[in-house]
Formats: C-alpha cells, structure tokens, sequence
C-alpha cells in the first residue's frame, strides 16, 4: 500500500494542474482508497470471469517492428570506472529518397550504462570523417555537432510514442544518422551496440513544429552554480513567444540535484496557464507529458521555466559526499536544467520566427556570461575580445548595458560567429 499512496508506483511525476495529460498513469484518490479497502478486506477475489488478460511486456520493440532498424556498426566498451563518456556514432541511413517518421524508438544494448542518447542528421559527409580519423568506434566530444540538423532524443523512463496530430519528422535522403550517446560508468566493465528504430509515414508532417527549450541547450548558459549545502537553489529563466502556435506536449530534464521543476505560460491578457509542475523529480523517469488537447498560446505570451536544486547531505539522490560545489556540465555530477515545450504553427515562417528569438535569448545568456568574466584575465582569445567589446559598448561605466547598448552587442555576437559551436535551435 506505501507504494501506492505516497505515489511511487505507478510511476508519474507530474502534479495535477491546468492542464490534462493524455498519457497520465496517477492514480486517484478513489482508486488508491479502493485498493486500500482491499487489503483491509483481506484481498477478496472478484468476478473471475471479469479476470483481465495479462500485461504483455517486450524485451524489444516497444511500438511494434520499426521499418527501418540503425544499428551502431561496432560493439564499444564502457569501461568500470572513470568519468562519463559522450560517444558519436555514424550510422548511415542509406535511403534512397526523403523520408517522413512517425515514430523513433530507442533499443540500447547497455542499458545500464546508457544515461540518453541523441539524435543528429548529417548530409555534409564530415561525421564519417571524423569516425574514420578516430581509432574506436564513432568519435568524441573534440568534434562538434554544430553542423549537424538536431531531431530529438532519449532519456531515461522517456516511452516511445507516435507523434499526435499527424505530425512528422523529415529525414533527407542521403542522410546519416549521428547517434549521440552518454554513458555513465556503473562498476562493471560493459558493452554496447544500440539501435534506433524508425518508423514511417507515406504521409508529410500536418503542419511545421519544433521544440521550445527554456533555456536553449539544457542551461549551458544559464550560469548555473549550485553551493555546496545549498537545500534551496532556484534557477529561473523567461522567454516570451513572438508567434502564435499550439503546444502538445512538455518534457524536463535535469541531473540528480534536481527537485522541484515548472515551466507557466502567462498569456497577453494576464491568464497564467501552468503547464507543467513536478514536486517529485526523478531523474530515472523523464516523461513526455503529452497534453490532452493542444494548449493554444497566442503571440506575446511568456514562459517561466523555475527548477529547484537540493545540494545538501539531506538529499538521498545527491551523488556526491560530502556534497561540492556544482556547475553546469555533461558529467552526471553535473548539473543542467531546462524545461521543453512541443508547439506547432500554422506555417513554417512563424517556425523560423521563434527559432529566430530563441537564438536572441541564447546570445542573451552569452552576453551575461561574459560580464561575468570581466575581472579574468588569459583564456580564449575570441572572448577576451568580446568582453572588451561589452566594457566599450558600457558608455556610462554602471557595469551594465543599456537596451540600445545590449542590441549592438547582439549584432556584434551574432557576427563573430562563436555561437555556431552551439549547433542548431530546434527542429528544422
């Protein structure tokens, strides 16, 4: 009954709000009162002819048999121990015309080692270059993604689902998928050989769609510094939507130190919507929320991402003792945080519109980090540069820019081309 009523199982993390979840396996409080009666009744058999038939569980395929299956080509090692591993794997597609999916599906071969995967398309070649000039399978975190079109991912408890609303991801012929993959060492020595599976649609995407993440790129520039026995850490982070669209879904994701995490739409006319809110985080169950109607957000409205980090020797799932000093990065004893929503538009203009601000709060967030760096002195060139840039942009010397000095330095980051390290904004 513990289980139960303090809502371990069945697993769902997120609370009850404004909006409804079509894919919500909470119990209610009718149910978890009905099965507590039953224990108390001594567990009395029902109606063996209303007996359901048994739950099938697949060792495999979740969704059925993909069309096409993307195997990594060789087995990779992961090690015992040391620190987490970021691996790239090249798998060509080898398809012969554009394709439409309708679904993707994550098998990994370790998974106990395997913390998510994501997925790339490259059509320029370079990944099988960078694979070839690297001695074990695939090749490291040296090489960039940048160029490299972005199409989603896996996480831990993530459940493959068809995309709804008769939407669709756009794969080019000629393509080769570029597997992204961190493993996280677990005491024994493992290996790997993962496969994707997709299936597909005679059928192109109903209308054009992407990813809002708040902030871009899991927080790698939110400037997250988490104290050493800080209980109570708040990131917060706001973007406002230039164009209307409809979400569908929410998904988080965060590391260990990670506690409470919401993300709230408050519309042009005052309305706040909560779209998603989670008192119970758990990194092992990083669900899709999928809404059960689209959420219609109108032109101007904003959105409030907040996480709460536990950093103390309270927290069980701290992976650190005695706890340190935390900071955003890829190790699992790192931190990252963001909240993303799934919207679609009505055309692909409006697409490209948010993708354009979405890039603007991105250089933002830079900006703010290299005002940070103003009292360090050698590092990189380029953005020592930068920094001098923003202290002669500082005509009044307060240590801040204005809005008219702030939309020069965007134009001036923009131009200097270090933001394209930080590979695409959502779908194209």
């Amino acid at each position: 009954m513990e289980v139960t009523e303090d809502r371990t199982m069945p697993p769902w993390h997120a609370d009850p709000g404004d909006v409804k979840f079509s894919n919500d396996r909470s119990l209610t409080p009718q149910q978890i009162k009905l099965f507590a009666d039953w224990v108390a009744a001594g567990h009395p058999e029902g109606d063996p002819g209303e007996t359901p038939p048994l739950p099938e569980f697949h060792e495999d395929w979740q969704i059925g048999k993909p069309d096409q299956i993307a195997t990594i080509a060789e087995p990779f090692t992961v090690p015992a121990e040391g620190k987490d591993i970021y691996r790239n794997f090249v798998i060509p597609m080898n398809l012969k015309e554009d394709k439409w999916v309708e679904a993707v599906e994550f098998l990994p071969g370790a998974p106990e080692v395997v913390h998510h995967i994501l997925y790339f398309l490259d059509t320029t070649g370079k990944a099988r270059e960078y694979d070839a000039q690297d001695k074990r399978p695939g090749f490291g975190m040296n090489r960039s993604n940048a160029d490299f079109r972005y199409i989603g991912g896996w996480d831990v408890g993530t459940q493959p689902t068809e995309l709804p609303h008769g939407l669709r991801w756009f794969i080019p012929k000629g393509a080769d998928l570029v597997a992204q993959i961190h493993y996280h060492p677990n005491g024994k020595e493992m290996t790997d050989q993962s496969s994707v599976g997709f299936h597909y649609s005679d059928k192109p995407t109903a209308r054009p769609w992407t990813i809002v993440q708040v902030p871009p790129h899991f927080g790698q520039l939110q400037g997250i510094d988490i104290k050493a026995g800080d209980k109570e850490h708040l990131e917060e982070a706001s973007f406002i939507l230039p164009e209307d669209c409809e979400a569908f879904a929410v998904n988080a994701h965060a590391h260990y130190l990670a506690k409470r995490m919401e993300l709230t739409a408050t519309l042009p006319d005052g309305k706040a919507i909560r779209l998603l809110r989670t008192t119970r985080w758990d990194f092992r169950w990083q669900e899709d929320y999928s809404f059960e109607k689209p959420v219609k957000l109108p032109a101007g409205t904003r959105l409030d991402m907040l996480i709460s980090y536990d950093n103390s020797a309270s927290n069980p799932n701290n992976p650190t003792s005695p706890p340190k000093d935390v900071k955003w990065g890829p190790q699992t004893t790192d931190e990252m945080g963001s909240i993303t929503l799934a919207a679609m538009f009505e055309t692909k203009e409006q697409k490209e519109a948010t993708h354009d601000s979405l890039r603007i709060l991105l250089i933002n967030q830079f900006i703010d980090r290299l005002w940070e760096r103003r009292a360090e002195e050698g590092g990189n060139g380029q953005l020592q540069n930068a920094v001098k840039m923003l202290e002669a942009l500082d005509e009044d010397k307060d240590s801040k820019l204005s809005p008219d000095e702030r939309k020069t330095a965007i134009g001036f980051i923009q131009g200097m081309g270090y933001m394209k390290r930080f590979g695409p904004i959502g779908f194209e």
